[in-house]
């Protein structure tokens, strides 16, 4: 059943959808009156049917019927050092289907992308789109806030928002005895938000990785292979649903 973000609150059982997603409605998915989809407000998704098509808009009513939460029991913030290329859009379609919370992208010392004011907006609303539409596309009930660049000095303002903090660290994986990150989750449960932070392709400089330890980060070691950035995330990701879901 196709399912859509709605921000206005249901009135009297009903909600109105209105451009993009009635466009998707009406053109794409030629649902007619009485059909039924998801309509996902405030964390909560509700089975309704269609009871009015009008003028490029559409009104839905609840059937009485709730999807379950599809949520992570832990908010996951995804940090991530701006990569070449698009990888970015990977990162964030992917790490939306594997629950994601929030992204945080960060300019790097090791970061070769430079974003100006201009194109960090144009590239943070399309990394926004993207996770919606992720989101929609594998049944989640919360749209992941991808927010705007961070200086690496922003991102150690935030260390102190969470509960805990962890820093992939390809240098961790280089040694013989390493940080395993499952005994790591094992000492989390009883957390409620999480930051991990990884670094661009040339991996996290000596220097932030210091200054994030000093705040208190825990450098984590995901496994003897030195993975690309673009696949860290997912790893970290896989890994935390397998130990909490």
């Amino acid at each position: 059943m196709q399912r859509y973000f709605i921000e206005q609150p249901f009135n009297d059982e009903i909600a109105t959808i209105r451009e993009d997603d009635a466009h998707h409605i009406i053109n794409v998915m030629r649902m007619r009156l009485a059909d039924e989809l998801i309509a996902v407000h405030n964390g909560e998704a509700f089975v309704c049917k269609i009871t009015k098509i009008d003028n490029g808009s559409i009104e839905v009513q609840k059937t009485g019927e709730v999807r379950p939460n599809t949520e992570l029991p832990i908010h996951v913030t995804i940090a991530c050092g701006l990569p070449k290329g698009d990888k970015l859009e990977l990162i964030v379609q992917k790490s939306t289907e594997l629950g994601m919370y929030d992204f945080i992208p960060f300019e790097a010392e090791r970061s070769i992308v430079k974003w100006d004011a201009k194109k960090g907006k144009k590239k943070q609303e399309r990394l926004q789109k993207i996770a919606k539409e992720a989101a929609e596309q594998s049944h989640r009930t919360h749209i992941p806030t991808i927010h705007e660049q961070y200086s690496f000095k922003q991102l150690l303002q935030v260390v102190g928002d969470y509960d805990v903090v962890f820093l992939a660290d390809e240098e961790d994986a280089k040694e013989t005895s390493r940080t395993r990150f499952a005994e790591r989750l094992k000492k989390v449960y009883d957390y409620k938000s999480m930051l991990v932070i990884f670094g661009p392709e040339g991996g996290i400089d000596r220097s932030e990785a210091q200054a994030l330890q000093q705040l208190g980060c825990q450098s984590i070691s995901l496994g003897p292979r030195i993975l690309r950035a673009e696949t860290a995330p997912l790893y970290v990701l896989s890994a935390i649903s397998y130990e909490f879901e």
